[in-house]
């Protein structure tokens, strides 16, 4: 397959991800405030899962088809900085201050989650470098681990989401009086399908365009899959944003790293056979998961200080770095790569 073939299938992936994503933020606002589960804890639960179900298909079909590993971890790992980064997108679209200061305290506990949890990755990978003691096991201690961890976080995200969020989500109450909560449940169910369908077509791009331009398969799933993979929490964010619904574009965001890390590298782990994932991949992840920990930090810092207000005219600091930091770990990793 020629590579301008492989690129325009990327892009045509890409579109199909992008058209399902518009509707996934519209129907989970919708079940958020019909079923009373609340902004942050839809953001977290509905909009992370449906828009990282391509980060799960494209990692469990890479390992599982192409035998390619690194493209799964790199797609997971890659995934976090990117969303981190659409933060400081959506903080240059925000044009009322600050974007970081219209969500409530629920987003400081998922980013400090996200940032607990993707520590543990970090000593997972250490480990299975250190010693091969691990390696004869089916599925990695560190992965049940993050998964318990993941677990806990929701039922915490949960608990102190129904605190936070009842009263702004029952004022939004009458925007959706005509919406069918039946009818925003199948759209939701529906993109989903779209986008996992997308996904495993991902992965096959993924593979050959790591075999046609000649690149290291931990780049190409760090920065081309994870792109394509995040396109769901990039059109998903601002399409919140179009609604007027902040908390759910950014606990979308940073709940999508929690389930890349708890839940997506489980199912890697179990997908690959013969030894556990943390020992099949490079080391390179690790530089990109501090960098997602460094990241987190900056949103989760700036979560806290709310009430400041944008220092220019164009962007706030947390964005600069964001982006910033975006860009170098990007340079980094197709170096070492």
């Amino acid at each position: 397959m020629t590579i301008t073939l492989l690129w325009l299938q990327l892009a045509g992936a890409a579109l199909f991800i992008l058209f399902a994503s518009n509707y996934l933020a519209k129907s989970a606002d919708v079940i958020a405030i019909k079923t009373g589960l609340g902004r942050s804890f839809a953001g977290v639960v509905l909009l992370a899962t449906a828009t990282s179900l391509p980060e799960l298909g494209t990692g469990v079909s890479s390992i599982v088809v192409f035998d390619a590993p690194d493209l799964a971890a790199g797609d997971a790992f890659g995934s976090n900085i990117f969303n981190l980064m659409i933060i400081g997108l959506l903080d240059l679209y925000w044009r009322n201050g600050p974007i970081l200061n219209r969500v409530s305290t629920t987003s400081v506990a998922v980013g400090a989650l996200g940032i607990l949890i993707i520590s543990i990755a970090v000593i997972a990978l250490f480990v299975h470098d250190a010693t091969s003691a691990l390696n004869s096991l089916p599925i990695s201690p560190f992965s049940v681990v993050i998964f318990l961890v993941f677990l806990a976080s929701m039922y915490m995200i949960y608990v102190i989401g129904r605190r936070q969020d009842s009263p702004e989500d029952e004022s939004e109450l009458p925007l959706y009086e005509g919406v069918s909560l039946r009818r925003s449940i199948l759209i939701y169910a529906l993109a989903a399908l779209v986008v996992v369908g997308a996904a495993f077509w991902l992965a096959q791009i993924g593979d050959g365009l790591t075999h046609a331009m000649g690149w290291d398969a931990s780049f190409v799933g760090t920065q081309f899959l994870a792109f394509s993979t995040s396109l769901p929490e990039l059109a998903a964010s601002f399409a919140a944003i179009r609604i007027n619904a902040p908390e759910l574009a950014i606990t979308g965001v940073l709940g999508s790293n929690l389930f890349n890390m708890g839940f997506i590298l489980l199912m890697d782990d179990i997908a690959l056979v013969g030894q556990p994932l943390w020992g099949a991949i490079s080391q390179v992840h690790i530089m990109t998961a501090m960098f997602a920990i460094l990241m987190t930090a900056v949103v989760t810092v700036a979560l806290i200080f709310h009430g400041r207000s944008r220092p220019r005219s164009f962007i706030t600091i947390e964005a600069t770095l964001l982006i910033g930091l975006y860009i170098v770990s990007s340079v980094f990793v197709f170096k070492l790569g």
